[in-house]
């Protein structure tokens, strides 16, 4: 490595940061999430409401991210943030968290979204959808086994190719398809909590947004992050929020919110009236081809909290190994398939794969976020003094904004998502004998290796 390399200053200017927000951020959530947002909307108004709130949410989140990652930089993220503010056992019991609900319902919901268009192009009977997922599942998590990380390389392709397929149908339903006269929606569930059927929109509007956690850290490579910071989080999620906006008003044009409800595959719904059948067919396998994309990565990463466990737990050393001529961690992944396969099980047996899958995963998700966003304030009060290239505009208000959105979030999907709720939440506490085998604290690992 050259001199100038080693000493090279962080070079991504704010169109930079911008540009990598929108790729990690817009991805293939908004071709399978808008009919269950729809299900729990009471109108028209109620249903852009929630996506313009989740834009804000997404912002306030991602300023307090941002200042976790600017002053506490570590490739651990959550898990280290959790590790400073709260301890050893916070920190280990959020690693059982992601390997067992939050990181495999993940993988999960990505999946049924890839069968409901893959059930499309090849059906495969009543479970074809599930079928799908779970052949995906195994067949990605096979390509990591044996160490082919080529396809990190096609991310950036595979970003394009989602942007290429919003963009077309949001051309096609402003310009070419014919808007349908909107009917008087009955309630999305006239008898239950209003205040709870709003929380659970928002769980769904948000994973659409999912992703701004992790663009947060780019904080440690932007020019002047002190100024620049807010500018790419504020642009970043002023583009996303406005592509949204816009996707989901064509939506609601051409089907109406009651129409969108029933839809499956709203894309491939759209394309079909816009151009017929093989419209249809292009715009699936092109949100195919982004749905694996989306799962390569999340089952790639998802395999390193394994590794940690493995790392931390002398019990659980068998995760920690790692095959170097694959250089990946096998038994993480092998492990992380077989978490997933039984989820998908559960899905296929659900009224809804993607909808049983979320509740599975919202409530142990938001608990977490919120201690994540409570750490900012700890880390705050115990290192007033640390330097601190981005610090969260408007303290504590925003953080304390932030926690408690996702409380509200968590309060709402635990009490309204179902069943899948309860076992994600029931799969945390059996987590809890893990805190009993954690090594010492000089052996045990930071996790941000």
């Amino acid at each position: 490595m050259s001199a100038r390399a080693m000493t090279r200053e962080p070079g991504l200017s704010v169109i930079d940061g911008v540009a990598m927000l929108v790729g990690v951020v817009i991805g293939v959530g908004i071709f399978g999430f808008p009919p269950l947002v729809a299900q729990h909307a009471d109108n028209t108004v109620v249903y852009i409401g929630l996506w313009l709130a989740g834009g804000l949410v997404m912002l306030v989140g991602a300023l307090c991210y941002a200042e976790l990652g600017a002053g506490y930089p570590d490739r651990g993220g959550e898990y280290h943030y959790l590790n400073l503010a709260w301890g050893r056992q916070v920190s280990l019991l959020f690693a059982w968290a992601r390997g067992t609900v939050i990181q495999t319902g993940a993988i999960a919901v990505v999946a049924f979204i890839y069968g409901d268009y893959a059930q499309r192009l090849l059906p495969l009977g009543k479970y074809g959808s599930a079928w799908h997922a779970t052949i995906v599942v195994l067949a990605l998590t096979a390509l990591n086994v044996l160490g082919t990380y080529e396809s990190k390389r096609l991310q950036v392709l595979f970003t394009g190719i989602t942007l290429l397929a919003l963009i077309t149908v949001i051309v096609a339903g402003l310009l070419l398809a014919e808007p349908v006269a909107d009917v008087a929606p009955a309630a999305a569930d006239a008898g239950g909590n209003m205040a709870g059927m709003l929380g659970m929109g928002m769980v769904f509007v948000l994973l659409t947004y999912g992703g701004w956690n992790e663009a947060a850290y780019l904080s440690g490579e932007l020019r002047n992050p002190g100024r620049n910071m807010s500018r790419v989080l504020l642009i970043g999620t002023l583009v996303v929020t406005g592509v949204y906006l816009l996707a989901n008003l064509v939506f609601l044009n051409i089907f109406s919110l009651d129409g969108l409800r029933q839809s499956s595959a709203i894309g491939a719904d759209l394309m079909t009236i816009v151009a017929g059948p093989w419209g249809g067919v292009l715009l699936s396998v092109l949100i195919c081809i982004t749905a694996i994309s989306t799962l390569n990565a999340t089952i790639l990463t998802g395999s390193r909290v394994y590794y940690a466990l493995g790392r931390d737990v002398p019990q659980l050393s068998m995760l920690g190994a790692w095959n170097d001529r694959a250089a990946t961690p096998v038994r993480a992944l092998l492990v992380q398939c077989l978490i997933t396969l039984p989820l998908l099980l559960f899905g296929a047996l659900s009224e809804n794969g993607v909808q049983s899958m979320v509740a599975y995963t919202a409530p142990v998700f938001w608990l977490f976020m919120c201690l994540t966003a409570l750490s900012l304030l700890r880390l705050r009060r115990r290192n007033p003094d640390r330097a601190r290239p981005f610090s969260v505009p408007l303290y504590p208000l925003l953080p304390l904004l932030f926690a408690a959105s996702c409380l509200g979030l968590f309060w709402s999907s635990t009490l309204y998502a179902g069943v899948g709720a309860l076992l994600g939440l029931a799969i945390l506490a059996a987590g809890l004998p893990l805190l009993l085998l954690q090594r010492p604290a000089e052996t045990v690992a930071s996790g941000s290796n």
